[in-house]
């Protein structure tokens, strides 16, 4: 990995941990997701036509399903996500998200792009899944009275498989198709805001004291989200999804910080130390 790849993934995995860490503070659902997705797309409305009238760059016809399939998949991601830090801590919720999803990104780009990772790279991903297995607790996750800790655990492993898909999926985009990431970010924004905003107009009281009581978290989520991931897809561009996917996970780390720091999470050590193994893994990952 080229070290300007690598300076665009440290500065998207810092940005990536800050906007999670207001998210998990709203504890909003699909009201503040409208609403942050709202400011996302008033900051995409100004880069995007600046960028057009910079480059006038020609796209290639038939690129509307990459678009409409990215913001499906990241929809259902930012929903996910929600819901997920409803239910369980920042620091096992992040953690868990981040951790598993360049895993199962990697396993994908083997399948799909036929890359092939070292053995060092392998050895990574094992210690990723004994670190997971560390986060939960060990076989104490299975005790009866951990049912809601466990839930946190389902949907966050489910939100590092949305990760996973759209990974892959964009670095078709941007990488195979050489789309600028800014329109095409742009693009799978408004799909996101187009396919929520029916059901915020049902809830349109709820998105009222969103605004009213979290416009400022969900300001950091829609203008600190974008940024980031075109920082990722701009490292896409010109780096293998395998490499870029693994090293974007350094964010890990700062969850972990954010949550036991930060929000006074319980079982901060366990949370810490299984984040560090997370890290250990991905930069094996990256490293091979």
């Amino acid at each position: 990995m080229s070290a300007l790849a690598l300076g665009l993934i440290l500065v998207a995995a810092a940005t990536h941990a800050t906007w999670n860490y207001a998210a998990k503070r709203s504890r909003g659902g699909l009201p503040f997701v409208w609403v942050s997705s709202l400011f996302a797309l008033l900051l995409y409305a100004v880069a995007a036509t600046a960028y057009w009238l910079w480059r006038a760059p020609v796209l290639p016809a038939g690129i509307w399903w990459l678009v409409v399939g990215s913001g499906l998949l990241k929809t259902a991601y930012s929903l996910l996500l929600q819901r997920a830090y409803r239910h369980g801590d920042f620091s096992l919720v992040y953690p868990l998200t981040r951790g598993t999803a360049p895993l199962l990104a990697t396993a994908a780009a083997i399948a799909i792009f036929g890359e092939r990772p070292t053995p060092l790279a392998l050895a990574g991903g094992a210690i990723i899944v004994a670190s997971v297995f560390f986060l939960g607790g060990g076989t104490g996750l299975w005790h009866a009275d951990r049912a809601h800790l466990r839930q946190g655990i389902r949907l966050g492993l489910v939100c590092g498989a949305c990760v996973a898909c759209y990974t892959v999926w964009d670095q078709r985009a941007v990488g195979h198709l050489q789309l600028p990431p800014v329109l095409y970010d742009a693009g799978t924004q408004l799909v996101l805001f187009c396919v929520v905003t029916p059901f915020a107009w049902r809830r349109r009281a709820e998105v009222a004291v969103a605004w009213r009581e979290h416009r400022g978290e969900a300001a950091v989520v829609g203008l600190l989200s974008p940024v980031a991931y075109v920082l990722v897809l701009t490292a896409m561009s010109f780096t293998p999804v395998s490499y870029i996917a693994p090293a974007r996970e350094i964010s890990i780390l700062f969850g972990a910080l954010f949550g036991a720091r930060l929000l006074k999470e319980a079982d901060a050590g366990r949370r810490l130390l299984a984040a560090a193994g997370m890290v250990a893994g991905v930069i094996a990952l990256a490293l091979g």
